[in-house]
């Protein structure tokens, strides 16, 4: 039943995005991209006391695997891909990249902030899905 209703939830922001991007510009799309990224740098930068050098680590782990996922949503979309599935293996896949990546980045004290802070709830959940498979 969860399954179903994040596949469903999934699908739906997926079609909002689709219809909310298609009255954006490219250009926008992109500022708002980046944007984002920009402030989720800046949340983990305040609640981790992120060093400078750890800060342009994190930006370019978000930046690559952020871009990298939307780049493959894309393709599934152009695909005409229904599969809400499919939409969850992608972002479970780089969600874990991301999840790695930060755990070589961040000092121990760090490392143990950033799970309570959601990332470790995300790794059970993805974790609970891949053994479902």
């Amino acid at each position: 039943m969860k399954n179903l209703l994040l596949a469903t939830a999934l699908a739906i922001i997926c079609s909002a995005t689709l219809a909310a991007q298609e009255e954006k510009t490219p250009q926008q799309r992109e500022k708002e991209f980046y944007e984002a990224i920009e402030s989720q740098v800046n949340k983990l930068t305040s609640q981790l006391d992120l060093e400078d050098w750890q800060i342009f680590y994190v930006d370019s782990i978000l930046t690559h695997d952020y871009k990298a996922m939307q780049d493959e949503f894309n393709e599934l979309q152009k695909a005409k891909v229904e599969n809400s599935d499919l939409f969850v293996a992608t972002q479970d896949k780089w969600s874990e990249r991301i999840y790695q990546a930060m755990n070589k980045v961040l000092r121990p004290g760090q490392w143990e902030k950033y799970l309570k802070s959601g990332a470790s709830r995300d790794k059970k959940l993805r974790d609970k899905r891949a053994s479902k498979k």
